[in-house]
């Protein structure tokens, strides 16, 4: 089955014409089953591009899926229109009262900046409890996997010396998790940030574990021993051009900025870069649909308590 989208959402041609099953509201309102309810805090500028990506993921699997976009109602984008924020976003105030399988809170490139300076901060921390409450299981990817170690269990972020940037190979630290069902022994993922967690702040709390690292870019997700919180440090949903767009962005700003590592053959940007992630980050994100939300989310969504 398919995620269930608006029939003029922009993300709908484009994975149409990747072979991605998606239906409409229209068809799917004919359908006698109870899909997933998920809900996607979209933090990020370019916010078409993420759902784009983040649908393309969730649309690949058995399980229909029912979208719900959500942005920051204290923030004003400035990359994304009003028209398209009005038509296909709701806010946190619209969903407070609702509960949902599965939801997902994105990344923003705000990681700089003291958590309490972000001027939606107070907002997302009451989306995280929210999370914490009334949705079953709930993955929070990049800045917003930092943002909810810190909220949730006061694991605090540190300022790297340089952007890690590229492509990056992961062990799977927990292979009996559902998460990695199917999975190879290492595994290539990207990442793009110029903050970290470490490794002895997510062992000293006894509810959370790590789940894949790697030497190089160090956590790469980790999460409660129920799968209920996934913090993900990384972008298993970036299309194999994103990194490339961000470094040519940051060269044209002036930044001393390298190539991303393991990216572009023979580490040339002039040579079009290598896409090693897609299969993992289908397999992952379908894993968590069916193992995370999907076997384990209550029937009535009114049943889903902490």
């Amino acid at each position: 089955m398919p995620i269930k989208i608006p029939e003029d959402l922009p993300a709908r041609h484009v994975l149409e014409n990747e072979n991605i099953f998606v239906m409409t509201e229209s068809r799917a309102n004919r359908q006698d089953i109870r899909p997933l309810e998920i809900a996607i805090v979209n933090l990020m500028p370019t916010k078409i591009a993420t759902e784009t990506q983040l649908l393309r993921l969730l649309g690949n699997t058995p399980i229909q899926v029912n979208i719900t976009l959500v942005r920051a109602a204290g923030h004003v984008s400035k990359n994304t229109s009003a028209e398209h924020l009005e038509r296909f976003y709701t806010t946190f105030d619209q969903i407070q009262n609702k509960t949902y399988d599965g939801m997902i809170i994105t990344g923003a490139p705000v990681e700089k900046l003291p958590y309490e300076e972000v001027d939606y901060w107070n907002e997302l921390t009451d989306i995280m409890d929210f999370s914490a409450q009334r949705v079953h299981s709930t993955m929070f990817i990049c800045w917003g996997a930092q943002a909810g170690l810190y909220h949730l269990y006061g694991i605090p972020k540190y300022n790297l010396p340089k952007k890690l940037s590229g492509i990056f190979p992961h062990k799977i630290i927990q292979p009996n998790n559902k998460l990695f069902r199917g999975f190879d022994d290492v595994f290539e993922a990207p990442h793009s940030r110029y903050t970290e967690v470490r490794r002895e702040d997510i062992r000293r709390i006894g509810a959370l574990q790590i789940l894949a690292e790697s030497e190089e870019a160090g956590i790469l997700i980790a999460g409660t021993r129920d799968n209920r919180q996934i913090f993900i440090t990384g972008h298993l949903e970036y299309d194999g051009d994103t990194l490339d767009k961000e470094y040519r962005r940051d060269v044209a700003k002036g930044l001393d900025i390298q190539p991303p590592c393991h990216y572009y053959p023979n580490d040339n940007p002039d040579n079009a870069p290598r896409v090693t992630w897609r299969a993992h980050a289908h397999l992952f994100y379908s894993n968590w649909l069916n193992y995370c939300v999907y076997q384990e989310t209550p029937f009535f969504l009114e049943d889903i308590k902490q």
